[in-house]
C-alpha cells in the first residue's frame, strides 16, 4: 500500500512529466528548458531536483511514461485470430501511436537526445511493447531473428518517411497493410523454394 508521502510525490511527478510533454510539443523534445518547466508546474527550478537529479532523469521518466501509453493501447486491442489480420493491427496501432504526438515520436523511437539512454526500468516498457509485435510475427509464420528485424526495420521505416515529409498525412503508412502482405508472402513463398524444400530432404 503506497504511503500518503509517497502517493502526492507519484501526483507531483505525473504533473511534471505532463508538463514536460506540453513544453516539448511546443518546442520541440530537445528544446525542453528545466527554467521554462519550473514555471509551468509553479516551482522554483532548484525544486525540480528534489524530483529529477538531472534533465537525462526527466528524459528517463517521460521516455518511461510514453511507452506506458504505448502498452496501454496495445493492451487494449481486440486483436483477431487470423495471425495476419492481428498483425495489421497490431502495427497499425503502433504506426498511428508514434505518429500522433511528435515530440513523443522523437523521444520514444528516435534518439535526438546526445548522450540520453533510458534507464533499465524504462527500456523494459519498450521491450514489452516490442516483444508483443515479435509474438504476432511469430504468429504469422514469421521465427527467424532476421526476418522479424526487417519486418519490424519496414514499419520504422514507414514511420520515420510519413514524420519526415508529410507528418499530417498519410502517404507512406496507407501502405502498410499492403507492405506487410507482401511481406508475409514472400516470406511463405522463402519458405517452399526448391533450394529449402532439397536441403530439408537431405536433413
Amino acid at each position: 500500500m503506497i504511503g500518503k508521502v509517497a502517493q502526492r510525490r507519484e501526483t507531483k511527478v505525473a504533473t511534471i512529466v505532463a508538463a514536460a510533454w506540453d513544453l516539448a510539443r511546443a518546442n520541440g523534445i530537445g528544446g525542453l528548458s528545466l527554467h521554462s518547466l519550473a514555471r509551468a508546474v509553479g516551482m522554483r527550478q532548484p525544486s525540480l531536483y528534489e524530483y529529477f537529479d538531472s534533465k537525462h532523469a526527466l528524459y528517463d521518466e517521460m521516455f518511461a511514461d510514453g511507452n506506458r501509453q504505448l502498452l496501454a493501447r496495445l493492451d487494449a486491442l481486440t486483436l483477431s485470430p487470423d495471425p495476419r489480420a492481428a498483425l495489421k493491427t497490431y502495427m497499425r496501432t503502433f504506426v498511428d501511436f508514434a505518429l500522433e504526438d511528435p515530440a513523443r515520436c522523437a523521444l520514444l523511437f528516435q534518439r535526438p537526445i546526445p548522450g540520453f539512454e533510458p534507464s533499465a526500468e524504462s527500456y523494459a516498457y519498450a521491450a514489452r511493447a516490442l516483444d508483443g509485435a515479435v509474438d504476432r510475427l511469430h504468429a504469422a509464420g514469421i521465427e527467424d531473428p532476421s526476418d522479424v528485424d526487417c519486418c519490424i526495420a519496414l514499419v520504422g521505416g514507414l514511420i520515420e518517411a510519413q514524420m519526415s515529409n508529410e507528418p499530417n498525412g498519410d502517404r507512406w503508412t496507407r501502405h502498410l497493410d499492403r507492405l506487410i502482405d507482401m511481406y508475409v508472402d514472400n516470406f511463405s513463398k522463402s519458405q517452399l523454394s526448391p533450394a529449402k524444400s532439397s536441403r530439408r530432404k537431405r536433413q
